[in-house]
């Protein structure tokens, strides 16, 4: 069982946690991922690792309510316990220094990307942070991106905060005005699959996290298959990133449907 060290709302729907996790905190990479289960009967859901503190050992989760699970996980308090949490689960993400690297992330995907623009920056890049949401509200661990980014830029659909627009606007004036080595996407699908066209164009490399169509974690299950470059892969064994150039987002998208 691993206890509850914290919890903050980010948001009416989005919660963060800290959890004691000794070993998965140090052993854990930018990219990985956790199995987590409340209750003997509970469902195995599976969240990105946002953050790790291998000497206080805690792992960091933000975890927004969509259903029934992540609902009976969001109303844990402090000092509760997560009944069972296996981890660290799928493949790291590959790090170097790619020269400048364009992080685009929206909405709770912003927390598995942490991660990555950490252990970018931490590699030598030039990391820039395109943050995007609905509303002012929605965006989240801001702070914590600007921290390990050279520059950040903002991104609602309602002008509520930073620049009015997309996250492919942001990504795109980027592009426009410098050489791009690499761009990482994280968010709902929909986004990450027009990153990905926008990247295709200018002939940018893109890295595209699918982790949003997991359920089982361990390659049991099936649910999580895509196909990239007209080959079958299971996200989270094969995952859960991939060339989003090759992946099929129409696919996954329909695909998706099936957990309305």
């Amino acid at each position: 069982m691993n206890k509850i060290i914290t919890k903050e709302n980010f948001s009416e729907k989005v919660v963060c946690f800290e959890v004691e996790a000794p070993l998965i905190a140090k052993s854990r990479k930018a990219g990985h991922f956790v199995i987590v289960r409340v209750g003997k009967k509970g469902e195995r859901v599976p969240y990105t690792i946002a953050a790790a503190d291998p000497q206080k050992g805690t792992i960091t989760l933000v975890i927004q309510r969509v259903g029934k699970s992540s609902e009976k996980i969001c109303r844990l308090e402090v000092g509760d316990y997560i009944t069972d949490m296996v981890g660290p689960l799928g493949k790291a993400t590959h790090i170097e220094n790619f020269g400048t690297v364009v992080c685009a992330g929206g909405g709770v995907g912003v927390a598995p990307m942490l991660p990555i623009i950490e252990a970018m920056k931490n590699a030598g890049n030039k990391v820039i942070t395109v943050l995007a949401a609905r509303t002012k509200e929605l965006i989240i661990l801001e702070e914590q991106v600007r921290k390990y980014s050279d520059e950040v830029i903002i991104m609602t659909d309602d002008g509520s905060y930073g620049e009015k627009g997309l996250v492919t606007n942001g990504v795109e004036k980027i592009i426009q005005r410098e050489k791009v080595d690499l761009c990482v996407t994280i968010g709902p699908a929909i986004m990450m699959k027009f990153v990905a066209q926008l990247t295709k164009k200018y002939e940018v490399p893109t890295l595209a996290s699918l982790n949003t169509i997991m359920v089982d974690g361990t390659g049991m299950c099936g649910a999580c298959r895509v196909t990239v470059g007209g080959k079958t892969k299971f996200v989270c064994i094969d995952g859960p990133e991939f060339d989003a150039h090759q992946v099929d987002f129409d696919e996954m998208l329909m695909r998706l449907k099936a957990y309305n």
